[in-house]
């Protein structure tokens, strides 16, 4: 059972939440206020964590900004009811693991926490191992190569980074500017369209092997896509 901390200063709606994830094997703390919950994350350990950004005392962005001081490995997840793209570029900045707008499905955040947590889970079983076995290709990020049969791709750094993150978060659709966020470190039209180069690459770098793709949804972002064996 993954211990959560929700920070919702909607008791309602907290309450509502709250009694879904606990219903998903979810352990819940919930805080009414940001100063409150950040008691709670000083005094307890957490898996993961989901911050409405809008709070009393202290705001979404706020807390996490000081929660980030104690555990800079925390995942976590912001709620915010306004649509501003700016929120969502600070949100994303801070290193937040997704941003959710409401009013959403409560089985979208499950499935969004399921996984965050899985991408850890597997980053953490990949630390101390350099060599990742992607269908028929062998990447070993430490000496940035690809290599597949008797050919072997020497990759950027840039390459490598992105391959780790799509791997890492293969067979879920990605959207452009998490992607952006979490290798380019920022959102803008040149970081967009480098990112659209290099997706170029990695599908000629990848083409050899029939059960990984690239795809595109337009407007929205793409999935690395990994057929099992």
């Amino acid at each position: 059972m993954k211990r959560l901390l929700l920070a919702e200063d909607d008791s309602d709606f907290a309450a509502i939440l709250k009694q879904y994830l606990e219903l998903h094997q979810y352990e819940v703390i919930w805080a009414e206020n940001g100063e409150k919950a950040l008691d709670f994350f000083k005094d307890q350990t957490f898996d993961i964590c989901v911050f409405d950004v809008m709070m009393p005392k202290l705001d979404g962005f706020s807390l996490a900004e000081k929660v980030i001081k104690i555990n800079p490995e925390i995942p976590f997840v912001f709620l915010t009811a306004r649509k501003l793209k700016e929120d969502k570029i600070i949100g994303l900045k801070l290193g937040a693991d997704d941003y959710i707008i409401k009013p959403f499905e409560a089985d979208e955040l499950i499935l969004r926490l399921q996984n965050i947590l899985k991408r850890i889970e597997q980053k953490r079983s990949l630390n101390g191992n350099n060599i990742i076995e992607i269908g028929s290709y062998i990447f070993d990020n430490e000496r940035l190569t690809l290599h597949h049969r008797n050919h072997t791709q020497q990759l950027t750094e840039k390459e490598a980074a992105l391959i780790e993150y799509l791997y890492l978060n293969h067979n879920q659709l990605l959207k452009k500017d998490q992607i952006l966020m979490s290798v380019w470190k920022k959102d803008d039209y040149f970081s967009g369209r480098s990112m659209d180069v290099f997706i170029s690459r990695l599908r000629k770098y990848f083409n050899s092997d029939p059960k990984i793709s690239i795809e595109t949804t337009r407007n929205i972002g793409l999935e690395f896509r990994i057929e099992k064996k």
